[in-house]
């Protein structure tokens, strides 16, 4: 082959590699932008999954641990904090332990509204993503972590467990986006996106118990726990 032969071979073939890559490109945006849309209208599994939320009523509980001081003089709460399985308050999905500044603890969640046309029935469906949680003089921005912003949260197994290995991240990260993604919420079946911020005032010998309403409001139930 001539010496320029082979110098148009090479070209066509970076440009065919060019065009490959670029249509590549295109294509995962395409899912990355639709399939979440795509999921949740053609998965029945899914739908139903969600669906399933709206038999939900306690969703979690946390007590106080201890009250300490610190070497300032600030009042510390240290805070056990769990989380319930969707489908069986009994069983415990995840438990941590917080510390924050004073007695009154904030507990902040993200609530996901899905419109009925997705789930197929008359009834409201949330899903609630736990985000924070930060001591009364506490900037929220500053408060710890309960969730990682696109992670699969561990009591929502059965939509995880619902959705293909290859889709999992894909939902889980357009679900944890949508609250600065407005625009984009009638495309992914989203009714509204909204936070829910509780807080109370941590005693000894009290559970408190977090439920959510059927609009997905989250709230809180204190009992004696003697």
């Amino acid at each position: 082959m001539s010496r320029s032969k082979r110098g148009k071979a090479i070209t066509y073939i970076i440009t065919l590699a060019a065009l490959a890559a670029a249509a590549l490109v295109g294509v995962s945006y395409y899912f990355s932008t639709s399939s979440i849309h795509e999921l949740l209208t053609e998965n029945r599994e899914l739908s139903q999954a969600i669906e399933n939320l709206t038999a939900e009523d306690q969703i979690g509980y946390a007590t106080l641990q201890e009250q300490t001081r610190s070497p300032e003089g600030q009042l510390q709460s240290k805070i056990r904090f769990v989380q319930t399985a969707a489908d069986n308050p009994k069983v415990i999905v995840s438990e941590q332990i917080f510390t924050v500044d004073g007695d009154i603890a904030h507990f902040d969640a993200l609530i996901v509204k899905f419109t009925d046309d997705y789930v197929k029935s008359g009834k409201e469906k949330a899903l609630f993503l736990w985000r924070r949680i930060y001591g009364e003089g506490t900037p929220p921005a500053n408060g710890e972590a309960i969730e990682l912003p696109g992670t699969a949260p561990e009591r929502y197994y059965n939509i995880t467990k619902a959705l293909r290995l290859k889709n999992r991240d894909i939902f889980w990260e357009a679900i944890w986006d949508l609250a600065s993604q407005p625009d984009a919420l009638s495309e992914y079946g989203v009714k509204a996106v909204f936070g829910n911020a509780i807080y109370t005032k941590m005693a000894p010998d009290r559970i408190y118990y977090f439920k959510i309403s059927p609009n997905g409001q989250i709230y809180v139930e204190v009992f004696d726990a003697r």
